[in-house]
């Protein structure tokens, strides 16, 4: 058994953790950090609990501690990050000295040596774990997992990619207030409205996926070669983020082609068995009106991605489109990292 932390152990994606953690066979919660005015209390004392399931009974009494190293149990080995952005940069380093840093936060993704990592697309990436060490005199070392929107895009890409020559993409997303935290996004501006822009998610989603399906070649990722641009909005969802999808292909292709690689895709993850991967990290759907948030963002325990409205695009050559939908929260935050930190635990310590 595998001990691990929980950084921002009292937020919502902290939450998180918490939940996809508990009763894991792999991992157990030893320590959990907060910041200073959480820091010394009960769990239960110190957190406004925000998930629809009960904290668990595990956590309760654990006393939470301060989020820097020193005050983390020495015989935790991998610690969970769910850090707001500022802090991460830091911290994480601070932490990466002595522990395996398994981040949902954006700190450090995208930095030279530190892999971004979705175990179905591109876990040949953990390799840059060597030179990040070496590079930084560490013992311990960090991973990070994308943005939940990317996520999502991604995994309906990989088989896409895989198959057929890709000319250009274009994503539109609904993405649930969730996404934001629980006081992300104030009830006046989302209620009886749509907000059409979310900053930097754009970007986030052109540059990491371009990255997550190009390749590394020892040294450097060298992004994949076709073009992609993102439109990003934020929905009155809670949790369950939308994309319709926009493929160009360089050539013609059979609509059930891509419906079959889609939906027979499996990978690393599903090979080895982990505990968090689903056994289809992509579903697709026949109806005309799927996928729905509501009724399909928890499909594979939230792990999986699903895809419908798969048809031919008219409005350029060699086009196809589709919906999918994918849980912001678990398969696009704390579940990632789960998965990463199960990886690397069968492949790595």
């Amino acid at each position: 058994m595998v001990n691990v932390g929980i950084l921002g152990a009292t937020g919502m994606v902290g939450q998180r953790f918490i939940q996809l953690l508990d009763n894991h066979p792999d991992f157990e919660i030893t320590a959990l950090a907060a910041s200073s005015r959480s820091a010394g209390k009960k769990y239960v004392d110190a957190t406004t609990w925000y998930l629809n399931e009960e904290m668990p009974e595990s956590v309760k009494d654990i006393v939470v501690c301060e989020t820097n190293p020193e005050d983390m149990d020495n015989d935790v080995d991998i610690v969970f990050s769910s850090l707001p952005t500022e802090f991460a940069a830091k911290v994480e380093k601070d932490f990466a000295k002595d522990y395996v840093v398994a981040s949902n936060a954006s700190a450090h993704r995208m930095k030279k040596n530190i892999p971004l990592v979705i175990p179905e697309v591109n876990p040949q990436f953990l390799d840059m774990i060597d030179l990040q060490q070496k590079e930084n005199n560490w013992d311990g070392f960090i991973v990070t997992n994308p943005n939940c929107s990317t996520i999502a895009l991604t995994l309906t890409l990989k088989p896409i990619v895989d198959n057929f020559s890709v000319n250009a993409i274009r994503v539109s997303t609904m993405q649930a207030i969730s996404g934001a935290g629980y006081n992300g996004v104030p009830s006046m501006a989302i209620l009886d409205n749509l907000v059409p822009y979310i900053g930097s998610e754009e970007e986030k989603m052109e540059s990491e996926t371009l990255h997550l399906l190009g390749d590394y070649d020892g040294e450097k990722v060298v992004n994949a070669d076709f073009k992609l641009s993102a439109s990003c909005h934020r929905v009155p969802v809670i949790d369950g983020h939308t994309e319709a999808v926009f493929v160009e292909l360089d050539d013609e292709f059979d609509i059930d082609d891509i419906k079959d690689k889609m939906s027979s895709f499996k990978a690393l993850p599903q090979e080895l068995n982990l505990y968090s991967a689903p056994e289809n990290p992509v579903i697709v759907k026949d109806e005309m009106d799927r996928p729905q948030p509501r009724m399909d963002r928890n499909a594979g325990n939230g792990m999986s991605v699903t895809v419908g409205r798969l048809r031919k695009e008219q409005a350029f050559d060699n086009g196809f489109k589709y919906v999918l939908v994918g849980h912001n929260t678990i398969r696009g935050a704390a579940g990632a990292s789960v998965l990463n930190a199960e990886l690397i635990n069968e492949r790595i310590l």
